[in-house]
């Protein structure tokens, strides 16, 4: 099962994100991958990682993103928020946020989370997805 994978980070962690995406590039090949318009941009200028572009997450690309989780079509996201500016679009963030903790879906909000979550994908401990997918009541496939 190839991994589903999502990338998100407010302007002032755009930098932080790509940085990090280019260090863990090899873990991310093969992995199917999902950003906001900017970020997965950037990301794809750094790297050589094919990456499906939502709009921007003030436009809609959160919610687009939080629909993805919604259907339990994502598998981890990673979401480097900057936790000292508000932003306009905050309910998208919050309604984002719930819905990964209705669905179970692992959020990074930081690098330090990040590298934990990338570690593990990296060490195939996400096989649980597979049984979710299969078994969670309420799910595509499995009404």
């Amino acid at each position: 099962m190839s991994m589903k994978v999502a990338f998100i980070a407010h302007d002032r962690k755009k930098d932080e994100m790509v940085n990090f995406v280019t260090a863990y590039e090899k873990a991310f090949d093969g992995c199917q991958l999902y950003s906001t318009g900017t970020t997965g941009q950037r990301i794809m200028e750094a790297t050589q990682l094919q990456i499906h572009r939502f709009m921007s997450g003030p436009l809609g690309g959160d919610q687009q993103i939080g629909a993805m989780v919604a259907e339990n079509e994502l598998d981890l996201i990673i979401f480097l928020r900057d936790p000292l500016m508000a932003q306009p679009h905050e309910p998208d963030i919050t309604a984002l946020l719930r819905i990964c903790d209705v669905q179970g879906i692992p959020v990074a909000t930081n690098v330090a989370t990040a590298e934990i979550l990338v570690q593990a994908l990296m060490r195939g401990d996400f096989g649980w997805r597979e049984l979710v997918h299969k078994y969670k009541p309420g799910l595509q496939g499995n009404e």
